[in-house]
C-alpha cells in the first residue's frame, strides 16, 4: 500500500472515521506537520489477546517513525519478528464550551498510524534514529551531548514504523450549539490552549561559566 512521495495517503477502513469523516485528513503536509509538532506518542499493540497502550518517544524521519524503548520491554522484544501496532499522536489546541453539556468539545490535531513495527539493527540507521529522537524533543541537542557508548547502545532499542496506513483527524472550529440553546444565559466560546517552554534550569553541578547553548536561547 505504498504511496508515491507527493501523493496523499490512501484511506483504508482502519483510517476512515466511523463518525465526523469530514475531519479526516490524508495529505502528507498535514500528517507530517502534526507528527513534527510533538515527540510523545502512544504505542498500541496486543499481548496474549489483551490490548496494551504505552507512551514513548518518537521522531519522524521522512516516511518513517522511530520509537525509543528499552531492549527488555515487551514491544521492543516482539518487534524483532515484526509487531502489529497502532501509533497515535494528539495535540489539544482548545477547549470548546457550548451552552449544552453534550456539545462541549475539544479542538485538536491527531494522527493514527497502523502497520508492522520492526526492530532497527543497522548501526547507521540506529545512530540516525537516536539523533532524530533527541532533536525531536530539543532541536540541536544531538550535536551537543556525549554519544552513547557500547553498553548504552546494547540497552537501547529502536523500532521503525513505515508511514503507509496513516491519517490525521482535525477539529478546529467554534461552538456548535442546538438552535434552541443559543438564547440560554450560559457563556459559550473557545479557550485556546498553548504550550511553551520555560526558562532552562541548570543542573546543580553545572559550571556557572558555561553559556546557555544557542538552541535553548532561540525564540
Amino acid at each position: 500500500m505504498q504511496s508515491s512521495p507527493g501523493a496523499a495517503y490512501t484511506a483504508t477502513p482502519r483510517t476512515t472515521p466511523a463518525r465526523k469523516r469530514d475531519r479526516a485528513r490524508y495529505d502528507r503536509a498535514t500528517v507530517h506537520a502534526i507528527l513534527d509538532s510533538e515527540w510523545i506518542c502512544h504505542l498500541g499493540f496486543v499481548v496474549d489477546g489483551a490490548p496494551v497502550v504505552l507512551p514513548t518517544m518518537y521522531a519522524r524521519v521522512g516516511e518513517r517513525l522511530y520509537l525509543h524503548g528499552s531492549t527488555g520491554s515487551r514491544p521492543m522484544r516482539a518487534a524483532a519478528d515484526g509487531l502489529r501496532v497502532c501509533v497515535t499522536v494528539t495535540r489539544a489546541e482548545g477547549i470548546v464550551l457550548a451552552r449544552s453539556a453534550v456539545n462541549h468539545s475539544v479542538n485538536y490535531r491527531s494522527v493514527a498510524a497502523h502497520g508492522t513495527a520492526r526492530l532497527v539493527t543497522d548501526p547507521g540507521e540506529r545512530a540516525l534514529a537516536m539523533d532524530a529522537l533527541l532533536d525531536a524533543a530539543v532541536p540541536g541537542r544531538s550535536g551537543d551531548c556525549r554519544p552513547p557508548d557500547a553498553k548504552e547502545l546494547a540497552q537501547t532499542a529502536i523500532v521503525r514504523l513505515d508511514l503507509d496506513e496513516v491519517a490525521a483527524k482535525v477539529r478546529d472550529g467554534g461552538v456548535i450549539d442546538e438552535p434552541g440553546d443559543v438564547g440560554l444565559p450560559h457563556w459559550a466560546g473557545v479557550i485556546p490552549m498553548t504550550r511553551s517552554l520555560g526558562t532552562p534550569v541548570p543542573a546543580a553541578d553545572q559550571d556557572p561559566a558555561a553559556p546557555l547553548p544557542p538552541y535553548l536561547t532561540a525564540p
